[in-house]
């Protein structure tokens, strides 16, 4: 029996795994791998694989080829290929009319709810639209009902696509499967609802948070997909410039003061944060974070849940936190005065507090702080330092071509006084790989903000943040656009993406 070492993505025929149910390759340890001179080849553990290689040979016709690997290879390679296989648009082909309108029928009928979830159809279309998510790193999906439609969107990398158009009929029970998914009431229809799933799908562990609304044409859904497993990152690879990375670390190493992260939703704040926490955890450090709701578990780090239901606010979280003797404090936003002004006094008090803010950039996170009601002085004293931060779009490696820029593109790096004639930027194609959208991936563009002595004064003054932003420039800060146009010169992404992200235009540079 031939042995092998790996499994590569790229030796497996996929089409053969149609045939083959995943719980049989799984259960026998037998991998297929590809069909040649006759033969079929699959990966096999023991006996028993070799015996089910000769059942799936029979089937097919051909003689059967063992190769001998160690199961936690067959694993890896069933969990990779078997992830790779349908998406909801083959599902929703291989459902027929009839089956839909027998769906929409029995749901008139309020005894059979139960049981009409169980049925075949609606259980695979949401089940392959999960495992289409999971497969193309979506973050978010969305079903939503209209008048006469019924929409299902992804959002990858940022931005939403639709990937499915079911049948309006389908509406109800669709919903109706992901509440019942999520533990949530069925016959509550009026309400807005949250919820949680926790499912596996190729052996990876994702947390999906759910949001249903009523809305005029019927309830719309939106799950939230987190994997557990991909969800830390290191300072390393947010795309931290090396000079920020090197100031953002040594503030991190203080034992004292405030460290905000400021940006949009879903611009990638918590995920700055947790790599902070995990760079900077050690035995010695008792850290402790409170949260809304906590997105991924941090081995040896104290994470709370923030319930407003039973009265468990940021404030009283935070309060409460206080008295479990940190050296670090990690809390999840800064969205009234009350959070704001324990978090000074925690900073004053010997604590390094680490959260966010919803600002536009780095010197807006100062004035917004006094808008909320925090003295001028206090936020002078406490705050060392704001990141503001944005996620744009990676170009797709696979389809990267490089090109000479137009006179109008060129003017946009002028200012940064680069050598325009040796000019030489890049973007993407379109290609199997990014969906024809020539991205794949994101990475952040940043802008640190150092509140040196002179800030300190600006803000006793109660200067405006324009005036900050002005000064730090003039002493070397990189601005959101200008760490952007960077990443744009050095290939990452494209100028398209900074002027998105960034809102801006030529007149406003």
């Amino acid at each position: 029996m031939e042995t092998i070492e790996t499994i590569k993505d790229d030796d497996i025929e996929i089409s053969l795994l149609k045939d083959i149910p995943h719980s049989f390759a799984r259960n026998n340890l037998v991998m297929p791998v590809k069909r040649k001179d006759g033969a079929l080849f699959a990966a096999v553990a023991d006996e028993r694989g070799y015996l089910a290689l000769r059942e799936m040979a029979k089937k097919y016709g051909l003689k059967p080829y063992p190769l001998k690997t160690q199961p936690g290879i067959i694993i890896d390679a069933i969990n990779r290929a078997y992830g790779q296989l349908g998406s909801a648009e083959e599902v929703m082909e291989g459902i027929s009319g009839e089956d839909f309108s027998a769906v929409a029928t029995d749901f008139e009928k309020p005894k059979d709810l139960l049981g009409l979830m169980e049925e075949a159809p609606i259980i695979r279309l949401l089940n392959a639209l999960l495992q289409q998510a999971v497969k193309e790193k979506a973050s978010d999906i969305h079903i939503e009902p209209y008048e006469k439609e019924l929409d299902v969107r992804l959002r990858i990398d940022g931005i939403l696509r639709r990937v499915l158009s079911p049948p309006k009929i389908i509406q109800d029970a669709l919903i109706s499967r992901v509440k019942i998914m999520a533990n949530l009431d069925i016959a509550e229809k009026r309400l807005p609802q949250d919820g949680r799933i926790r499912i596996l799908t190729g052996g990876r562990d994702i947390d999906i948070r759910v949001s249903i609304v009523p809305t005029s044409f019927g309830e719309r859904a939106v799950l939230r997909l987190l994997d557990r497993r991909q969800g830390l990152i290191s300072l390393n690879e947010l795309g931290l410039g090396g000079d920020d990375r090197k100031h953002f670390e040594e503030l991190l190493s203080r034992t004292n003061g405030i460290v905000l992260v400021t940006g949009p939703t879903g611009s990638g704040k918590t995920t700055t944060l947790y790599a902070a926490l995990n760079r900077i955890h050690t035995e010695e450090k008792n850290i402790i974070t409170v949260e809304d709701p906590v997105e991924y578990q941090l081995k040896g780090i104290g994470q709370i849940h923030v319930n407003s239901k039973i009265g468990l606010t940021f404030a009283s979280g935070l309060r409460s936190i206080l008295r479990q003797d940190p050296d670090v404090i990690m809390v999840g936003e800064i969205r009234d005065f009350e959070t704001a002004e324990i978090a000074i006094q925690a900073s004053l008090t010997g604590h390094l507090v680490l959260s966010t803010l919803h600002t536009n950039d780095a010197a807006s996170a100062v004035t917004r702080l006094i808008d909320m009601g925090i003295e001028p002085f206090l936020v002078a004293s406490s705050l060392m330092a704001v990141l503001a931060q944005r996620l744009v779009r990676n170009i797709c490696p696979h389809c990267k071509v490089s090109y000479r820029p137009s006179e109008e593109e060129s003017k946009y790096f002028s200012a940064l006084g680069t050598q325009l004639s040796a000019l030489k930027l890049y973007r993407g194609t379109g290609c199997e790989k990014c969906k024809g959208s020539g991205y794949q991936g994101r990475t952040g563009i940043f802008e640190l903000l150092h509140i040196d002595n002179d800030i300190r004064q600006m803000i006793t003054g109660r200067k405006d943040s324009r005036v900050i932003k002005d000064y730090a420039a003039s002493r070397g800060m990189k601005t959101l656009y200008t760490d952007g146009l960077d990443k744009v010169i050095k290939g990452l992404t494209t100028l398209e993406e900074v002027m998105r992200v960034t809102q801006k235009d030529y007149a406003e540079i």
